[in-house]
């Protein structure tokens, strides 16, 4: 899951530094390549946490995810120096951007230093706590990555994505009458996701629901047709061939 959270500029009579920022972050919704050009000028004058900050998210615009990274990194091993609250966020960017390029170990220690740090609180911690359990499942160490989930789904219940990270998670350890909670309550959270409803017939099917599995991939299919789950689902549902006739 990718999560990018620009600086929140004051609301009044906003620094220079905040001007310029602010400034830096119209370029990467309108022109990324002119953003890049502006944080790094920005930097070399001495712009530091908020020029690489502003470096990264136009780095990501364009999804270059390993300069983004090395941006974000960068931004916060600055902002720690400086004994700098924000170097958390800046560490939770890193991570997401390692996950997006996947770079799954690099994401894991991002996020563990987000997570050291105390700042992060209530849903930040929440989603941090999701975005490590993403990592750690990813280099297959799921039993941190169960600890995390656990934890997370305590902080941001409402966010889909855990429930369903949850039900695959299960899946995979074999723990099914888990998973098909979590992906009940995953699919009443986003019902028109179509990775919801590709794990949904995943778990189906090993719960002995060839009908269920149908289904639930057929719905993948129709809510986005272009998605990698929707390739997925149909794949699996040319595995199975036919359905039987009534």
């Amino acid at each position: 899951m990718l999560i990018l959270l620009a600086a929140a500029a004051s609301a009044a009579q906003p620094t220079e530094a905040e001007k310029r920022f602010n400034a830096c972050i119209e370029l990467v919704d309108t022109a990324p390549e002119k953003a890049i050009s502006y944080a790094n000028d920005w930097r070399l004058k001495g712009g530091e946490l908020l020029a690489r900050q502003c470096l990264g998210l136009a780095y990501a615009a364009q999804q270059r995810w390993l300069p983004a990274m090395t941006a974000f990194e960068q931004a916060a091993q600055a902002a720690e120096n400086l004994r700098d609250a924000r170097a958390a966020n800046f560490w939770v960017q890193a991570g997401n951007a390692a996950l997006a390029a996947n770079q799954a170990a690099k994401a894991r220690s991002s996020f563990d230093a987000a997570l050291a740090s105390g700042v992060l609180k209530g849903q930040a911690a929440g989603e941090a706590h999701l975005d490590r359990a993403w990592a750690l499942a990813s280099i297959g160490d799921v039993r941190a990555a169960r600890t995390d989930l656990d934890v997370a789904l305590k902080l941001v219940p409402a966010d889909p994505l855990g429930w369903l990270l949850s039900a695959t998670l299960a899946r995979k350890m074999g723990e099914m009458d888990r998973a098909s909670v979590d992906i009940e309550q995953a699919a009443k959270l986003s019902p028109d996701d179509a990775a919801v409803a590709l794990e949904a017939g995943n778990i189906a099917l090993l719960m002995g629901s060839e009908a269920g599995a149908r289904t639930a991939w057929q719905a993948a299919i129709k809510n986005a047709p272009s998605s990698e789950a929707a390739k997925l689902a149909s794949a699996a549902l040319s595995r199975l061939g036919a359905a039987p006739k009534p």
